[in-house]
């Protein structure tokens, strides 16, 4: 398939609702009083967020079903600190030292204050959840930060490990990556007191985006440029962790060819680079796009509960951005 980056035509159609959700993220680290604490929202938060795709997706779905700004607008906002606080924590967790082409808080600070700035984060999210009133959206909140905490954990017991089939990678990304895309969706047609079986379907389309989403992601770790990820190519395989292409190469080396030697400790920087070559020279990358297509077709899918509107097609687009983006 081609790989050509598109235009991410969909943040269109909510633009000026989008700007709202900027200016609230970017006021955070105004309003604290303590000029320290300031100073670390402010790396994390200054520039108003990253892609800002969840946001996107809780303002889409809220027009699509009834909007109501005075909810879905602190709604975007405190999905997008929940994501943010969890690249906070996951930097920390990894001792990385790049996140979006810059120095992470555990690299210009230390670990301990960037799990603190990450549940810092968390609490603003919760408190921003608890505002609206809607005890579903709520309990939805803490069920999805306990996922994520339960997918850290699963990921963390799989590291350096070889055995990890399909069935725990996808589990892993489900709780990692998709529940966050997912709560999104979700909450936001909660807020919209949209019929059950709406309500469902965009949790449906909210999962199977962030599947698609983050098997892009893996994809991307092996076959993208340093410059444009923000961090080193291979990074994932050599913290320990196998994702979707290199549990294929995995599968297809006897004895778990150049990934095991990594995981072993035996010359990590060859092993890596080895590992990379035959990702990229095999049939797997295209085999991934192809999974990563189907969670895309499900999402669309879930979409038909949906009348049509410039609303929607921007849902779609979402859809076909995460298989084609580049970064």
């Amino acid at each position: 398939m081609s790989q050509g980056q598109i235009s991410p035509s969909f943040y269109q159609p909510t633009a000026q609702e989008l700007s709202q959700v900027r200016d609230m993220l970017i006021s955070f680290p105004q309003r604290t009083p303590y000029p320290w604490l300031s100073q670390l929202l402010g790396h994390v938060l200054g520039e108003g967020g990253g892609k800002m795709l969840r946001p996107t997706l809780s303002l889409l779905i809220g027009k699509c079903l009834g909007y109501r700004a005075h909810l879905h607008v602190p709604m975007a906002v405190a999905v997008e600190l929940l994501h943010t606080a969890t690249l906070v924590h996951d930097d920390a967790v990894d001792d990385s030292p790049l996140r979006r082409g810059k120095a992470t808080l555990n690299v210009l600070w230390d670990r301990t204050t960037s799990v603190l700035v990450g549940d810092y984060l968390f609490s603003l999210a919760a408190e921003l959840a608890a505002n609206t009133g809607n005890m579903e959206v709520i309990k939805l909140f803490a069920a999805t930060l306990m996922n994520v905490c339960n997918g850290e954990l699963q990921e963390k017991s799989f590291s350096h490990r070889i055995d990890v089939t399909r069935e725990q990678y996808f589990s892993c990304i489900d709780l990692k990556t998709a529940s966050l895309f997912s709560a999104a969706t979700e909450a936001a047609a909660l807020l919209s007191q949209a019929p059950a079986g709406s309500v469902q379907a965009m949790k449906n389309y909210g999962h199977h985006l962030g599947m698609a989403f983050q098997v892009v992601d893996d994809i991307l770790d092996f076959v993208g440029e340093e410059r444009e990820m923000g961090k080193p190519v291979g990074s994932d395989l050599l913290q320990g962790t196998l994702t979707l292409p290199a549990l294929l190469l995995v599968e297809r080396c006897p004895g778990g060819g150049p990934v095991a030697a990594l995981f072993q400790g035996q010359d990590a920087e060859a092993n890596l680079e080895k590992a990379i070559a035959l990702i990229r020279d095999s049939s797997i990358i295209e085999e991934c796009y192809a999974v990563a297509q189907g969670f895309q077709a499900q999402a669309c899918q879930s979409l038909q509960v949906l009348a049509d509107s410039p609303f929607r097609q921007a849902l779609l687009d979402m859809a076909d951005y995460s298989v084609q983006r580049q970064r």
